[in-house]
């Protein structure tokens, strides 16, 4: 919805785009604050993103070929602490 946005914000205001889209203008600018400072993220957000690195290099590491409870054995014994719900969580919203 994000690139929308910006996609139509030369023809169109920001306000106008959001009153018809289900956006809050807010949202749209805390989005692009995030974009340009990764710190101004939640702590959830900013952990998922560390998360998500460790799970790609987990799965690339075993040729793809590891589900979500392999992959989240791999990174235990790596001593990285997370849990499989999350491992889970994050695999599905990475597609992967």
């Amino acid at each position: 919805m994000i690139a929308f946005i910006e996609e139509c914000r030369d023809e169109f205001s920001v306000g106008s785009i959001c009153s018809v889209l289900p956006i809050a203008p807010s949202s749209y600018y805390a989005q692009l604050a995030v974009r340009r400072d990764p710190s101004r993220a939640s702590k959830r957000a900013q952990q998922d993103e560390r998360d998500s690195r460790e799970i790609r290099r987990a799965l690339s590491e075993s040729g793809g070929r590891f589900g979500a409870r392999k992959v989240w054995h791999a990174l235990r014994r790596e001593g990285y602490d997370i849990a499989r719900r999350i491992v889970e969580r994050l695999m599905k919203v990475m597609g992967l």
